[in-house]
């Protein structure tokens, strides 16, 4: 590893691998830094050395990341897996953890394209063993070709919860049901952006390719379900919830629930960065134009960690940041930037004419979360509960930032990213304002968990042995 860099990305994913080939092949000093220990990000997780029968499990857009990951292996960019960025300031200084040595690192740009982290959302028995995210399961299904053995109740929204349908039932695996929680009056607030979507109707028929797949296997799928419930004393028992007026139950020992993608924000939000709320994609998101440029000079954001669009977009939005990278050191003019990118530029917003139609379908309605009962837990770091925030709101404590002081919600392991838009929108309903008005948690580093010996050694301090 070198003292500095012309280019250091953060994260491995489609956005990542897509910039650094493009900066990269053009003399560009470029370090890609992930915690993973291969390339591909969630989405393209272990591509490299998937068996032929699980990559054609997992289907084309998958098998789709070979072809990526391997321009970027020939890119000649330093490639760092397994290595933890736990700080970005300002001046362009990242804080790594790297074969458990901490560092700092300088760069003359810095992108940050970590990707996205699956919405949390509180609900009765989300905390219960045997209760996990769709996401997780995914990874255990691409990266070591695991599959439910008992069968698999997949609850939640988002078109996610259909193809992990489709690729369990391929698999041999039962799939009991899968209850899409989006309400019907979704579907007339998502009709106006139709014809627009249609644009990308290549979406469009792959969502309806998988219904008719599983409904033509006898995969049960209940649509607008309302009062989602996990059951169970030690572990998860059963799943409960409401259709068509009534209430149904089935056992289970295992719910994949899944409630849409929102942006990794924690280390652009520790960096200084603008942010605001995207009412739309119901969530906090690095403020950026076009070229992924932040209000930080030196800093990017490129593909789901700055906005949701998908794998296909991420990889064009990274191209984008890596030609707008170029031209900020000077490597390129702008008519050679703009030459570079203008495919990338087409093609991304062609890919994004889908995003509309299902922000608007699969929208989270706002009661899902403000009317949680005061008994669920709402940081499971903490174990602070709907009840205590509303307690903390009625002693007069008004933004995130006071409830978190208040009851160290937000303040665990995981530095408020499972409880940090649930915390913003308790107090809106709370107070009666805007979730825009309440902000959100003020982050700093680290940013994820980093030991004291760690630190120690960042400053040259070795440990003694007694």
């Amino acid at each position: 590893m070198k003292e500095d860099y012309d280019l250091a990305i953060v994260g491995a994913g489609p956005a990542g691998l897509a910039a650094a080939t493009v900066a990269a092949t053009n003399s560009t000093r470029v370090a890609v830094f992930d915690e993973q220990v291969e390339p591909g990000g969630q989405i393209f997780r272990a591509i490299e050395r998937v068996p032929p029968d699980r990559a054609e499990l997992l289907g084309p857009d998958y098998r789709a990341g070979r072809e990526l990951v391997a321009a970027f292996r020939a890119s000649g960019a330093d490639y760092f897996p397994a290595t933890q960025v736990w700080s970005l300031n300002p001046r362009l200084e990242l804080g790594l953890l790297h074969a458990g040595q901490a560092r700092m690192l300088a760069a003359r740009r810095v992108l940050i394209a970590n990707g996205a982290q699956e919405r949390p959302i509180p609900f009765p028995g989300w905390t219960l063993p045997g209760v996990m995210y769709a996401g997780a399961a995914q990874i255990l299904l691409k990266s070591a070709g695991l599959t439910p053995e008992d069968g698999v109740v997949i609850a939640g929204t988002g078109p996610l919860l259909l193809l992990l349908g489709w690729q369990y039932h391929r698999a041999g695996v039962k799939v009991q049901a899968i209850l899409e929680t989006a309400p019907w009056r979704n579907f007339w607030r998502a009709l106006p952006h139709m014809p627009q979507a249609l644009l990308a109707h290549h979406y469009v028929t792959k969502g309806l390719k998988l219904e008719r797949y599983l409904q033509r296997h006898g995969v049960p799928v209940y649509k607008a379900v309302s009062d989602l419930r996990a059951v169970g004393a030690e572990q998860l028992q059963s799943v409960v919830y409401q259709h068509r007026g009534r209430t149904h139950s089935l056992d289970t020992e295992l719910l994949l629930v899944q409630f849409g993608l929102i942006p990794q924000t924690h280390l652009a939000r520790a960096a200084g960065c603008e942010h605001g709320w995207d009412p739309a994609q119901q969530c906090w998101r690095t403020n950026a134009d076009a070229w992924g440029k932040t209000s930080v000079p030196g800093i990017a954001v490129a593909g789901d960690g700055s906005s949701i669009g998908g794998a296909v977009a991420a990889q064009h939005a990274g191209a984008i940041a890596g030609c707008a990278a170029l031209y900020e050191l000077g490597v390129i003019n702008a008519a050679e930037r703009d030459r570079l990118a203008c495919d990338d530029l087409k093609w991304l917003r062609a890919d994004l004419h889908i995003r509309p139609f299902l922000e608007a379908l699969f929208r989270i309605p706002h009661d899902l979360v403000q009317q949680t009962a005061g008994d669920v837990v709402v940081c499971r770091c903490e174990e602070i509960t709907a009840g205590q925030i509303r307690e903390a709101v009625a002693d007069g404590h008004r933004d995130p930032n006071q409830v978190k002081f208040l009851t160290r919600c937000g303040m665990g392991p995981c530095q408020g990213r499972q409880c940090n838009d649930s915390v913003s929108q308790l107090l809106a309903a709370a107070t009666g304002k805007g979730i825009e008005e309440m902000g959100a948690y003020r982050i700093r580093p680290p940013v994820k968990p980093l030991t004291l010996a760690a630190l120690a050694g960042l400053n040259g301090v070795e440990e003694t042995a007694e």
